[in-house]
C-alpha cells in the first residue's frame, strides 16, 4: 500500500495539487482526459496542458503510477507500490490486485524472456461482473 501524505504538505502549486487530489479521491483509474473533467470542476480555470504536464510531474515525483496497456490511453493510479490489475475487455474497467507473485514465476519469466528482470505485473484480462450480467 502507499503511504498517504496530506497534499498541503508536498510543496506543490495549486494545480499539482488539484491532480493530486482528483486522483486520490477517484475510485476509477482516470485517463489524463477523465482528470482534466474532475478537476475542472475544481479549478475551472485549469487548462488542459497544464492537467497533462503535472501528470508528468507528480509520476516523475512517483506521487502516482501510469499504467499503460497497449495502444489505449494511459490512466492513473494513486496506487504507486508493486500491484497487479484486472481490466474489462468490454467495458475497460480497471480493478487493482495486490497480489504476491511467488519468486519461481519471476525467475521462469526471466529465464523464457531471457530479460534481466525489474519488476513482473500481471495483468487479468476479461469480463468484470457488470459485463457478465
Amino acid at each position: 500500500m502507499s503511504v498517504t501524505v496530506d497534499i498541503k504538505d508536498l510543496g506543490l502549486t495549486r494545480q499539482r495539487e488539484v491532480v493530486l487530489q482528483v486522483i486520490r479521491d477517484e475510485p476509477e483509474h482516470l485517463t489524463a482526459n477523465g482528470v482534466f473533467d474532475k478537476a475542472k470542476q475544481l479549478l475551472p480555470g485549469i487548462p488542459f496542458a497544464t492537467v497533462y504536464n503535472s501528470l508528468r510531474y507528480l509520476k516523475d515525483a512517483e506521487l502516482i503510477a501510469e499504467i499503460s496497456f497497449g495502444s489505449g490511453a494511459s490512466r492513473f493510479d494513486s496506487m504507486t507500490s508493486r500491484h497487479d490489475h484486472a481490466i474489462c475487455t468490454k467495458c475497460g474497467k480497471l480493478v487493482d490486485m495486490e497480489l504476491d507473485l511467488p519468486a519461481e514465476l519471476v525467475a521462469r519469466a526471466a529465464e523464457f524472456s531471457r530479460f534481466q528482470p525489474e519488476s513482473l505485473e500481471l495483468t487479468l484480462r476479461g469480463l468484470c461482473p457488470d459485463c457478465t450480467e
